[in-house]
């Protein structure tokens, strides 16, 4: 049997080898987004991994060298890493290309260079990386949501199952009222991007249908970008999701829960079949598809959530500007389907149906990953 490369667990050196690999694969995808005049004078530099007392990474021009942080790189997902890699690029950029000299650090011509590059301004020093903003707990406005958000759905996790249902569909009238109320303020919204998921070089149909759900009922836009794959040590694909930071922290926590639900039901009802990968898909997307008539149920029910659902789904045209400006090349990602077994799906569609996302389901599972404030 070959090695599955996902499974293998590597050395330090290996993987210190695979990351640096990746910092400049992430280099060569990132620098596309520049204009030629600016892209043709911008040349590779070196990559290290250096202890940095403090800071997450370093771009020197005297070296040639973008420099990131040993425990840094190895401490937060890939996605905060990218972050800080397109800061110091932005650096290099400004100096090499814009002529930044005798500027200071952070001066005009770097700022320019983080408007071409869409890199952040402010991801150095003691900045908090992505996923620890994304999972922080504060008194601020937004996060006042996500703490009613979480109440309703602890309830959702009542044993009685009208109970579970009715708390569940509470949350999503909560969430659907907030972006109304949120559409019609005039003031400036914030609006941040997160990878969610694992960067494969292949997805599979259930993970595009989840990917559509999210767009669908937790108000973010999903899109699948060029994303290193350390594992495998080639470029592949992860779903980034763009929103605001409450959205972005729903959406990922029900991408998380319905991916976690799909594993456990299958576990179960693969036990002494021993099915094949595919009807794991026909069996996920059954799962999807009955999660998704469920809540287009719920969208229907009742006259007053009817207009909130019909007014707040109208597409938001400063996220629409927001995501013209991150991906000026979109490009339309096309999924094969192949032999289906249409008995495992309507199985699915059948325990989709069921599912309630409810809090706790990442709970002491020693990962990063997406719970709700309490």
């Amino acid at each position: 049997m070959r090695d599955d490369p996902s499974r293998k667990i590597f050395s330090q050196e290996e993987l210190e080898r695979r990351i640096l690999h990746g910092l400049a694969s992430e280099w060569e995808r990132a620098i596309w987004i520049l204009d030629p005049p600016y892209r043709k004078h911008l040349r590779p530099p070196l990559f290290s991994l250096r202890d940095l007392n403090g800071r997450w990474a370093n771009w020197s021009g005297d070296r040639r060298e973008i420099s990131l942080s040993r425990k840094f790189v190895l401490n937060y997902p890939w996605g905060s890493v990218r972050e800080v890699l397109l800061h110091e690029m932005a650096h290099q950029l400004a100096e090499e290309v814009l002529g930044s000299q005798h500027e200071t650090p952070h001066g005009p011509l770097f700022q320019k260079a983080c408007h071409l590059l869409r890199a952040n301004p402010k991801a150095s020093g003691s900045y908090q990386p992505l996923d620890a903003r994304i999972l922080r707990e504060s008194s601020a406005p937004e996060d006042r949501i996500l703490v009613r958000v979480r109440k309703l759905l602890a309830l959702a996790g009542s044993p009685d199952h009208h109970e579970a249902e009715a708390a569940m569909a509470k949350a999503h009238e909560l969430i659907a009222k907030y972006n109304l109320d949120l559409r019609q303020e005039k003031q400036p919204k914030e609006y941040l991007s997160l990878l969610i998921g694992e960067a494969a070089l292949r997805h599979f149909s259930e993970d595009y249908a989840l990917a559509n759900l999210l767009q669908d009922f937790y108000f973010v836009r999903g899109i699948w970008v060029s994303c290193y794959v350390p594992k495998r040590g080639r470029m592949g694909r992860s779903l980034e999701i763009s929103g605001t930071l409450p959205n972005v922290k729903i959406a990922g926590y029900v991408f998380d829960f319905v991916r976690r639900f799909i594993g456990a039901k299958w576990a179960e009802y693969n036990h002494a079949k021993s099915l094949n990968r595919y009807r794991l898909t026909d069996f996920a997307l059954g799962i999807v598809e009955g999660f998704r008539s469920k809540m287009e149920s719920n969208e229907r029910n009742g006259e007053e959530d009817g207009e909130v659902w019909a007014l707040v789904k109208k597409e938001d045209p400063l996220l629409k500007e927001y995501l013209a400006y991150r991906y000026p090349h979109l490009t339309t990602v096309q999924t094969g389907r192949g032999r289906q077994d249409p008995g495992i799906r309507k199985d699915g569609k059948r325990i989709g149906k069921d599912l309630v996302i409810s809090k706790g389901v990442m709970e002491g599972s020693g990962n990063r990953g997406f719970l709700l404030p309490s």
